[in-house]
């Protein structure tokens, strides 16, 4: 019983070190995901920008146009 013991806490180690890498990575996933949701945040505003005009006579999200309010 003494060997199942020691096989057991080796498992358990090695389990709570996989864990911990996968929240280390988790961390630095999301860390990227919200730099590239800014830089998407911030192109969309850019193109809104640009598009003047022609962005105000785009079909609003409920399917009329913003000259039919």
């Amino acid at each position: 019983m003494e060997k199942r013991l020691e096989e057991l806490k080796a498992e358990l180690a090695a389990g709570e070190k996989l864990l911990g890498e996968l929240q280390a990575k988790q961390s630095t996933v999301q860390q990227t995901m919200l730099r590239i949701a800014g830089a998407v945040q911030v192109l969309q505003e850019l193109l809104g920008h640009e598009t003047g005009a022609e962005g105000q006579d785009a079909p609003r999200p409920n399917g009329k146009d913003a000259s039919h309010p």
